[in-house]
């Protein structure tokens, strides 16, 4: 497990490759997906998160949330001002508050 420092781009540069990935998909305890995160420009910050919460702790629970927040870093305090701004940082801010554990799906491109 990494030790998240104040600043994401560091954090970002010790996570796991994300090359063949396609997406990744937030699924709730009912088998919703409530999520999806893909491998494209904007996107790929958070996918290496996911990706690297799920390798780690292998569920979203509140524990992989808040090492999630850690890691998002300043993106984690903008996100707590601007509700909306960065909805992948929105929902380890929602269980974090209480919300369901989610399961991270990782799909593999093609």
């Amino acid at each position: 497990m990494i030790q998240p420092s104040n600043v994401f781009k560091d954090n970002l540069a010790q996570l796991p490759a994300i090359d063949g990935i396609e997406r990744i998909d937030l699924v709730d305890g009912k088998g919703a997906v409530v999520a999806s995160i893909e491998n494209k420009l904007g996107k790929q910050g958070s996918l290496a998160v996911y990706h690297y919460l799920q390798q780690t702790f292998g569920t979203l629970d509140v524990k992989a949330a808040e090492h999630g927040l850690a890691v998002f870093a300043e993106h984690t305090a903008d996100a707590r001002n601007r509700p909306g701004a960065h909805p992948n940082v929105d929902h380890l801010l929602a269980i974090v508050a209480g919300g369901e554990a989610l399961r991270i799906d990782v799909i593999a491109a093609g």
